[in-house]
């Protein structure tokens, strides 16, 4: 049952704001600086293994979404055991090449994750990629190794899932784990680290940056963290900014419309307002459940193996600030928050317009479109705000597509695409309607997000990519 508000009234008849980037620009984890928004026409709504189909090629799994160049695809997959960089011909998908990366190791993954997570980045002359299992490559356009940058290893505890950008001549990319995350900067050209900047304050992360440039610069790299979003000159990694309020673990990618970054995050359903747990202070555990040796181990605490995850250095005991971290993640809140951008140091109690504390989804990033704010919840629960005030324009379950939600959605030509986890493809219209035009059923698993450019869709599924347009 869909709720409707008078809101969306006056979202239907104001005057849209620009939140409308360049077309083809698909060269990066959802598409202009992440927005997941083409200004592509002609992109069919209709979907299926045999509707609309212009081409489909057999893939190996993994979860990194398709980027495109003029003419190419890239994406990455695990074949086996072996870590593989693919490109495709944009034309017909066509494996034109496929080559292997180092793996240094096997690290332990969630079973939601897999070893081929994050997706590439291209600059249309060379293309970037990370594997955790081993660090960053770039290869050319006919898949010459131009160089290698070990990094690693990493001990997040669903595994990594950052993508790369490229800011200026760079590659940046957001390595947060549970122990010495960082953000790092990187010569496109030769793969030298130009600066690495330590983010301590972040812990199991997951969100790709996005940029930002001011009247008068420098361009900012944006990236949410645990409890924190936080701007960094790009040619430095000065510490330019921060807003305080998120929640302790953010996976979801921010999104700017005009002035103003909207990002969510879920940490677990004890995050809800209202039902945070109280957590005593370390020396209250100490006094309680310390061992013959005076140390809090996860094997002296009750219930320890279930709070495995505050052991950030998974060394068996809990340190005085490892519980402290614990503390302040049970007391953080889910939400989402609309941050005025323009400012230096601490913006929190300035920059903050609004934050809606409702559900918001754990996976799926925000969608700004056509003048309203949209995100996609497990259970096919869908959220429409009011971005200028976060007033609730409606909510409801999508009709035939209940499902958990791993794809951000994405949006062109007037169409809003919502993927679940086991195929189902709700398209809804503009204006706050949250009522599907169609649900299709590719009717297999979906965990990456799609690219739409010139009037396609570039979707994978686990066992394939398919190109969708309509007929000329």
């Amino acid at each position: 049952m869909v709720r409707p508000a008078a809101a969306a009234l006056l979202l239907l008849i104001a005057a849209p704001m620009a939140d409308t980037p360049d077309p083809e620009d698909w060269s990066r984890f959802r598409g202009p600086n992440g927005s997941g928004i083409s200004a592509s026409t002609r992109v069919p709504a209709e979907l299926g293994p045999d509707r609309n189909v212009i081409w489909k090629t057999e893939l190996p799994f993994g979860h990194s979404s398709p980027v495109l160049t003029r003419d190419r695809i890239f994406l990455t997959a695990a074949r086996g055991e072996r870590l593989v960089t693919i490109c495709l011909d944009r034309r017909t998908g066509r494996i034109l090449w496929e080559r292997e990366a180092p793996r240094a190791r096997l690290e332990k993954l969630d079973s939601r994750n897999g070893p081929a997570g994050p997706t590439p980045a291209t600059d249309g002359r060379n293309v970037f990629v990370f594997f955790a299992d081993f660090g960053l490559l770039s290869y050319d356009m006919e898949g010459r190794e131009r160089w290698r940058l070990p990094l690693g290893p990493f001990n997040n505890l669903y595994g990594m899932g950052s993508s790369p950008v490229l800011v200026d001549d760079t590659v940046m990319l957001a390595c947060d784990q549970n122990t010495d995350s960082f953000l790092i900067s990187v010569g496109r050209d030769n793969g030298r680290v130009r600066w690495k900047m330590p983010r301590p304050e972040a812990h199991s992360g997951h969100s790709t940056p996005i940029l930002y440039t001011p009247a008068g610069g420098p361009t900012q790299v944006i990236v949410p963290g645990s409890f924190l979003l936080t701007a960094y000159a790009s040619q430095s990694g000065e510490k330019i900014w921060w807003v305080r309020g998120l929640s302790f673990e953010l996976k979801s990618t921010p999104v700017v419309r005009g002035d103003t970054l909207y990002i969510n995050g879920f940490g677990t359903p004890q995050n809800q307002p209202g039902a945070n747990p109280v957590i005593p202070a370390f020396e209250t555990v100490v006094r309680q459940y310390a061992d013959a040796a005076g140390k809090v181990t996860l094997a002296s605490l009750p219930n320890g193996n279930a709070r495995s995850w505050i052991d950030l250095d998974s060394n068996g005991e809990v340190s005085e600030s490892e519980w402290d971290y614990y503390r302040a993640a049970m007391a953080s809140e889910n939400g989402m928050l609309a941050i005025r951008l323009g400012g230096r140091g601490d913006m929190t109690d300035t920059n903050v317009r609004w934050a809606y504390h409702k559900a918001v989804p754990q996976l799926p990033s925000p969608l700004v479109y056509r003048s309203v704010l949209y995100m996609v919840n497990d259970g096919g629960i869908v959220t429409a705000l009011n971005p200028e005030t976060g007033g609730e324009i409606g909510q409801g379950r999508l009709k035939g597509a209940i499902d958990s939600y791993y794809a951000s959605p994405v949006a062109g030509d007037g169409k809003i695409f919502l993927l679940s986890e086991r195929g189902k493809v709700a398209v809804l219209g503009t204006g706050g309607s949250l009522e599907p035009m169609v649900v299709n059923d590719l009717g297999d698993d979906i965990y990456a997000t799609p690219a739409i450019s010139d009037g396609k869709i570039y979707l994978r599924t686990r066992g394939w990519l398919y190109c969708f347009g309509l007929p000329h």
